[in-house]
């Protein structure tokens, strides 16, 4: 993947690691389309910043996902890079008979969400010059927290349908799973400011030194999610998993 002259769109870019890359990018030298649905945040993030863009989308209506992907065609056919970033994460207490509700958006967000959306625009980016789309799952993907099921088996979900794509775009377009280890974002109430959590600044920046290989990696993996990533392959699994379990 270029590191500049992109034109990159993010969803769920108005916070958290979707925010931090799209200014890095931004920075760099790329223009950047973030989506989200709060649009003060949206307007927030970008506030300063030419070359980057805000438009209001929920990824959890297909209907709006369709139109969406006419108007960045129509209005931005140069768009190249597509981000599947948005999600949700919520603890979870499966013992006993529950509303599925929330497990049900989880998957609706953040399962379906990025397939519609990549689905959406996938004739597109094949056509562009070095195009690419980047899913971020999440070092869970590889051992499940126990205290969010739903959302571990959609991260987990992800990196195989990443895999899957990777296969079926070779060629044309160039398919990048970035897997987050623990990061200090609002993701969940009183993550920010979470001990031993990895400080969004420095997550970001060794993302962006990561995404500046030659040739990009298949897997963006910063140090901090090796352990899980690695778990099953080095007969560690047991071990992260109750870890995991403590906490």
């Amino acid at each position: 993947m270029k590191t500049t002259g992109n034109t990159i769109l993010i969803s769920g870019g108005g916070s958290g690691i979707g925010l931090a890359l799209a200014q890095r990018w931004h920075d760099a030298g790329n223009a950047v389309i973030i989506t989200g649905r709060n649009a003060a945040k949206l307007d927030a993030a970008i506030a300063g910043r030419p070359n980057m863009i805000a438009k209001s989308l929920d990824v959890t209506d297909p209907a709006a996902i369709a139109a969406f992907a006419a108007e960045i065609v129509a209005e931005h056919p140069e768009t190249n890079v597509l981000v599947n970033n948005a999600g949700i994460m919520n603890a979870e207490d499966v013992g006993t008979k529950r509303n599925l509700a929330q497990a049900e958006a989880t998957v609706v967000t953040n399962i379906l969400g990025p397939i519609r959306l990549t689905d959406a625009l996938v004739d597109h980016l094949a056509a562009q010059a070095d195009a690419a789309i980047v899913n971020v799952t999440s070092g869970l993907a590889f051992v499940p927290f126990p205290k969010a099921p739903t959302y571990s088996a959609t991260k987990a979900a992800m990196h195989s349908y990443t895999v899957a794509l990777r296969v079926q775009l070779e060629g044309k377009v160039e398919v990048i799973e970035l897997a987050p280890p623990a990061v200090r974002t609002d993701l969940t109430p009183g993550q920010s400011t979470r001990e031993g959590y990895m400080p969004l600044d420095d997550f970001a920046d060794e993302v962006m030194s990561l995404f500046a290989a030659q040739p990009t990696p298949d897997e963006i993996l910063v140090q901090n999610v090796l352990p899980l990533r690695n778990a099953e392959a080095n007969g560690s699994f047991p071990q992260v998993l109750a870890m995991l379990k403590s906490l």
